[in-house]
């Protein structure tokens, strides 16, 4: 696709980088063309300083002339602006890194030609020239990838400042407007998803994070780069409106863990198997920049979430939560003490995907990924195994457990207490968090799953590693007996956040 823009004056050229800024991600490269004073540094200053403004920081963005590379950092990507002008050669390019950087990083490219073949295919191309007997500047965009053309089509469209947010604007500009919608069930969040079905059969998913509700698509974009670049399967994403809050997905399908299991129980030792090498291939990556760490003080604040929230609800009593929150930290700190992998944290058979028609780790599909953090091994396994919507039965788990060790050569006795340590942390944070969505959010079903939770949270504590935290919990949360549970329910959204 080519598009062609007349961008009347400097504050135009400014106003496009802003409406592109929200757009792009980790793996995105802009090549920047033009005569010297065509315009090309200050749309890349405007670019990244719109993405730093984004997170309340305001940094000078210097040309990189002279040195050639200038690099930020955000919170979901590391962006690179270069100035290739004083290169002799595409080797030249190549020591500086870029080539990495191609991959990783968001790239703004100023005299893309010194890059000969190492000028990624699936680059956005912008080329900028001054406007024949005028001020202003005309813009030639070329892009081969259909993301890119999506991307154009609404930059080009684009509605004026303050418009509402609007679906179907959206969907028409990727190229889907002929499509028919169907609603898709929701989760947890405030997220909506629609099927989105062509005559031809062909079909995409339609993510809604409306920004007003406090959703933020930057995560799932940054974190689905990297599980692709890490050989997994995450939704492609087909076109995005980061600003509006709308993704246009690859749809992978609607064959769930827990809908294939519901059909056909005996596959649970295949696609559990499945799911554990996942996590072995995950865990022997590196981790991705920028990853929150899903530390002791985290793990902590995140447990004591069950007297926060479960404990009035069910009991009507208050308790201080700071020193359940300690006693998690510290034990997170004794029991689970190596590196830091890649968490996904709701790594369960409603967000795996069956794709049998795929190989290895690409077979199993990955959805809701997007608060992924740096923790530590065990907790995405417990997350798997522990399941809170639905029972695993315990000779899957101890055979994924001693799959998942041996794979990784880990002491199985050690990996014992670290894998009951975080199951422990898991369950008392989700008893809060479905007493929270009850009683905040409305959605009392949650109450129904609490049983099952509590259960395996008393099978954790068990363990002889946890024999203080297992008296903690018995001195603070009572048992969710039907009056108890009725109770929360009794409070559907009556209460606010805390």
């Amino acid at each position: 696709m080519t598009a062609r823009l007349r961008l009347p004056d400097a504050e135009a050229t400014a106003a496009l980088a802003r409406r592109l800024a929200p757009q792009l991600r980790a793996g995105d490269v802009l090549l920047l063309q033009g005569p010297i004073g065509a315009g090309k540094t200050h749309f890349a200053r405007a670019l990244i300083q719109s993405l730093l403004a984004a997170e309340g920081r305001a940094e000078d963005v210097p040309s990189p002339t002279f040195t050639l590379v200038q690099t930020y950092a955000t919170r979901t990507l590391e962006i690179w602006h270069a100035d290739l002008y004083r290169l002799t050669s595409a080797a030249e390019a190549e020591d500086l890194g870029l080539e990495d950087a191609f991959a990783e990083a968001l790239c703004l490219i100023e005299w893309p030609d010194r890059l000969g073949s190492l000028a990624p295919a699936d680059a956005l191309t912008l080329s900028f020239a001054p406007e024949p007997g005028g001020d202003g500047r005309l813009l030639t965009a070329r892009a081969g990838d259909p993301r890119w053309r999506a991307i154009l089509t609404a930059l080009a469209e684009a509605p004026p400042a303050g418009a509402p947010r609007d679906a179907a604007r959206f969907i028409a500009a990727a190229g889907w407007g002929d499509a028919a919608r169907s609603r898709l069930a929701g989760d947890a969040s405030s997220r909506k998803y629609d099927r989105l079905i062509r005559a031809d059969g062909s079909s995409a998913v339609l993510m809604d994070a409306d920004p007003a509700t406090g959703e933020d698509v930057a995560p799932f974009l940054a974190i689905g780069r990297a599980l692709h670049l890490r050989g997994l399967t995450a939704p492609a994403v087909l076109a995005e409106d980061r600003a509006q809050g709308f993704l246009l997905l690859e749809d992978l399908s609607d064959d769930l863990f827990a809908r294939v299991l519901a059909r056909d129980p005996a596959q649970e030792p295949t696609l559990y198997a499945a799911a554990t090498d996942v996590l072995t291939h995950l865990h022997g990556a590196p981790l991705p920049t920028g990853l929150r760490a899903y530390d002791a003080g985290t793990m902590g604040r995140m447990a004591a979430l069950a007297i926060d929230w479960y404990l009035p609800g069910a009991s009507g009593s208050r308790a201080d939560a700071s020193a359940l929150a300690a006693l998690v930290g510290a034990l997170r700190d004794r029991l689970a003490p190596g590196d830091p992998v890649m968490v996904l944290r709701d790594y369960h058979a409603e967000n795996l995907l069956w794709l049998p028609a795929r190989s290895g780790v690409a077979r199993v599909g990955l959805l809701d990924f997007q608060d992924a953090m740096a923790g530590p091994r065990a907790y995405d396994l417990v997350s798997m195994l522990q399941d809170a919507r639905r029972d695993v039965p315990e000779p899957i788990e101890a055979a994924m457990v001693a799959r998942y060790t041996t794979r990784n050569r880990l002491d199985q006795s050690r990996f014992s207490a670290e894998y009951a340590l975080c199951g422990a942390q898991r369950n008392l944070r989700i008893l809060g968090v479905f007493a929270r969505l009850s009683m905040h959010y409305g959605k009392p079903h949650y109450v129904d799953l609490i049983p099952r939770v509590w259960g395996l949270l008393h099978r954790d504590l068990a363990h002889p590693a946890l024999a203080e935290l297992q008296a903690a919990v018995a001195a603070t949360l009572p048992a969710p007996d039907a009056a108890g549970l009725q109770r929360i329910k009794d409070q559907c959204g009556l209460h606010p956040l805390r």
